[in-house]
């Protein structure tokens, strides 16, 4: 798979070395781009603060960043069609399907098992 969106979860995960952390760093690695809202970024640095945890300034590096450039509210009404997310569960998949509007041929990456069951009913390889 080329393209994958990373999900908040996956990068915590790695950033703290939890126990899966080598094998969701490995995954990650296979995939040739990886792209994720900026929400990402305050949500791995909000956990790194409040863990006392320094962030290393290129973990980040890989992603590429999406910023939608109008209101989510049609990818948002698809996405919770699909199932009921949370807020910050529901903006991940919303800009995933914004940026791939045909989501069989990209991935989606999370550790979060609601999220991974939404993104798989609306057709991202999960």
């Amino acid at each position: 798979m080329n393209a994958t969106y990373v999900d908040s979860s996956a990068l915590v995960a790695v950033a703290f070395n939890e126990v899966r952390a080598a094998e969701v760093a490995d995954r990650l690695r296979s995939h040739d781009r990886l792209y994720s809202s900026n929400l990402l970024e305050a949500e791995l640095r909000s956990a790194c603060a409040r863990e006392e945890l320094v962030l290393d300034p290129t973990f980040l590096d890989r992603i590429e960043w999406l910023f939608p450039d109008r209101p989510l509210e049609s990818e948002m009404n698809a996405v919770l069609a699909a199932g009921y997310l949370r807020g910050a569960d529901l903006w991940h998949v919303a800009n995933a399907l914004y940026a791939f509007p045909r989501p069989a041929e990209v991935g989606f990456f999370t550790l979060d098992e609601r999220q991974r069951a939404v993104a798989a009913e609306l057709g991202f390889q999960v």
